[in-house]
This record gives structure tokens, sequence and C-alpha cells, in this order.
């Protein structure tokens, strides 16, 4: 046996140029191995993801496990945690959109006999796209109107936001929003101090929970020494599954310029009145809420009707006839389940309606989902790219097909 041919491989691999960290780090990020990886690991997430939200909710593990801000996370199927640290959906994403620019376009084969394929793979790059632009520029909430009455301001589901307004003559002059990523994790630990340029006063935010109902001491006994504010204290609910349900709350305290400092009160979404300051001869209300944004329209409700189930008090099908005003002119619209209305970015559901029970000739109101999207047709584009690329490939493999078939002898 002849040695000589392995030893002048080897000779050749030693006295070949090796590759920039650059070109290492092109190919690997570019390459089917990273590919297969990713596109398992999405699989994975999105099913364990499907069998969590069933017990903690469907926001909760959206935000669990595609959230940017999830780095990575622990699965907890049931009441048992799978003690396996997984990347975080959004970043699973983001690896893939690059593996797929990467690897699929740039380092794909050019030339007409492959325009299937890179239409196809700018399509998955479109899609991909349009989840991340979802994902980090929507809004989503409801619009409640009564038959007969206008609205034009939207309440998100999701957001808390602290208000403080300044009234004068009896009337909102001005109103300040301290957003929610400042009010804390939800837990009811930490505190934050909220700069308010502008007004005599800063204000302190603590103990901010998700869920509680504000209670009399005298009724229930306060726990884990949770401060008791003119008898009545938060306490503390488990979270929902449905997010939007959820009825937050926190302590607050007035900050002075001076460094004096007011006495704690509780803010929470349920309470029916603001808390009142006055500072310096002007006067001020705090209140917590959902946060709350105007559309550039506005929707006025004509008539709202509901068909019930026969012989059950179980909706079939609910419609409202609504008129969008805009500068003064108006459109009638009509909303339907399963058939909303969109309208500069804004799409409209119909979600719900009240009162619950009404008497015959009782004003009815209904409930809209409202959802900004501004990529919301964007999968419905993707989905028409992909499909004309694969076409596309499949008429030039077929073409191609058929000269072999009329030459045999040629080449393509």
């Amino acid at each position: 046996m002849s040695l000589t041919p392995i030893m002048e491989e080897s000779h050749d691999t030693q006295n070949r140029p090796r590759r920039s960290l650059a070109s290492r780090a092109f190919a690997f990020f570019s390459g089917y191995q990273l590919a297969t990886v990713l596109l398992l690991l999405v699989g994975l997430l999105t099913w364990l993801a499907t069998l969590e939200q069933v017990d903690s909710g469907l926001y909760a593990t959206l935000n669990k496990y595609f959230d940017w801000r999830s780095i990575y996370l622990i699965p907890v199927i049931g009441r048992t945690k799978i003690w396996i640290p997984l990347p975080g959906g959004y970043w699973v994403c983001l690896l893939l959109f690059l593996n797929l620019l990467l690897g699929g376009i740039l380092r794909a084969r050019k030339g007409w006999k492959h325009a299937g394929i890179l239409i196809a793979h700018s399509g998955i790059l479109f899609l991909l796209a349009g989840g991340g632009v979802a994902h980090l520029f929507s809004q989503r909430g409801n619009l409640a109107v009564t038959e007969g009455k206008t609205s034009d301001v939207a309440e998100d589901y999701y957001d808390t936001v602290v208000e403080v307004a300044e009234v004068k003559e009896g009337k909102i002059d001005s109103v300040r929003v301290v957003d929610g990523k400042y009010l804390g994790e939800g837990d009811g630990s930490g505190s934050t101090l909220a700069r308010l340029p502008g007004l005599p006063f800063d204000l302190e935010i603590s103990g901010f929970v998700r869920n509680a109902r504000v209670v009399s001491a005298e009724r229930m006994e306060p726990r884990g020494g949770v401060t008791v504010v003119d008898g009545y204290f938060p306490a503390r609910l488990a979270e929902e599954k449905q997010a939007e349900t959820n009825n937050p709350a926190c302590y607050a305290k007035v900050v002075l310029g001076n460094g004096g400092m007011g006495a704690p009160f509780i803010l929470s979404s349920l309470a029916l009145q603001p808390f009142t300051v006055s500072e310096g001869g002007r006067i001020f209300v705090i209140s917590m809420g959902k946060r709350q944004w105007v559309l550039p329209f506005a929707v006025r409700l004509d008539q709202f009707t509901v068909e019930f189930h026969p012989g059950t008090m179980k909706p079939k099908a609910f419609t409202s006839v609504i008129h969008r005003v805009e500068s003064g002119r108006e459109a009638g619209v009509t909303i339907r389940m399963n058939e909303p209305m969109r309208y500069k970015g804004y799409t409209f559901f119909q979600a719900s309606y009240g009162p619950q029970g009404a008497m015959p000739g009782q004003k009815m109101y209904s409930v809209f989902e409202v959802v900004r999207n501004p990529a919301d047709k964007w999968p419905e584009y993707s989905l028409y790219v992909v499909s004309f690329g694969l076409l596309t490939h499949f008429l030039i493999k077929l073409a191609a097909h058929f000269r072999r078939l009329k030459n045999p002898q040629g080449h393509d």
C-alpha cells in the first residue's frame, strides 16, 4: 500500500491559504446547517407556546416566547418546568432572516434558471420582516360606542399608564402620561421616580401589580408588609389568562422640588374618581388606566343588531351599522363578525356588545377591537410573491424537461 497520495493531499491542505474570519462567519451564517437548526427551533418554540398558552394565556405566552426583550426562556407545561433554556423566538426569527438573506439571496446561484427560487426566498424574507414590524409597531385595543353616539378614542388592551392632568376653570388643560414601562415589573417590587418637567412636583410610583383589588383592611388582613392607606390597600390577585381583563394598581407619592414628599395614595384602574393634588395654587388630578389613542377619524354607531341561536342566549351573529366621520365627510360602513372594516391602517373587528339581556327599546353599545398594524397585509403579499416564485421555478423546470425530451443528446 502506498501512502504517497495521502501525504500529497495533506501537503496541499497545509499549504491552502486560511480563510479570513469574515469569510468563515459568512459561511456559518449563510449555511444550510444553521438554517436547519433555526427552522427546528421555530417549530419547537411554536409548539411549546401553543401548549403553554392554555394555562398562561395568549398575551403572556407571546411575550415570553416571541417578545424582543425575551433573550431566553424556560418552558412551563402545565405546572412542570422543563429545565432546558431555549432562545427567544424573536431572535431566532431575526437570525433566520439573516441566514435566508445571506444564503438564499446573496450566496445563491444567480441567473434566469434560478429566478423562481430567488423570488420565493424574497417572499419569505418579506413575511419575516412583516412579523417583526407587526411585533414592534402594532397597537391593539378596543373602542366602545353607544347607538347614536360618536367616538374617536381607542383604549389599549395591555399598556397601563398613569396620567397627571392639570385642571383649569373646571376643565382638563393638559395631560402628562407616565408610560407603563416605567411603572415596574408588575410583581409589586421596586419603585420609580417619574419626572414631570414643567409641573411643581414629580411622582414616585411603587408596588405596581398587574392585577389587584383595593380592599378595606378591616375586611381583609394585609400580609407581607403591605402599606395600608386610609384603611385600604391593593390586594394582589392572580393575573388573568386574558391579560386585557387585569386591573392594575400601585402606590404613589408626590415629590416636591424642595425634596419634600407627600403622603402615599393608591392608584387603581378600578377607581371611580382620580386622586386630586393641590400645589402652588394649581390643581391636578392623577389616575391610572389603559393608554388611550386618538384615531384620525370618528365612528358613529347608527344601529346594532344581534341574532341568537334558536332557543338559547348564545349570539349567532352581531352587526354594527356605522358612519365613519372624517373632516366633515361621512361614509356608511357595516361591520359584522369576520367582516371587519379596514381604513387608513386601522382594522375594526366586531368584538362584543352590551348591555347583556337588554330590554326592547333599550340602547345598545358595540365594542370594536381596533388594530393598527403597518404590516397588516404583508403576509398576504408575501404569499403572492412566494407562489409566483414557485410557479416560475416550476415552469422553468418544465420547459427544461421538454427541451431534453425533444433533444435527448443535447445539453441544457
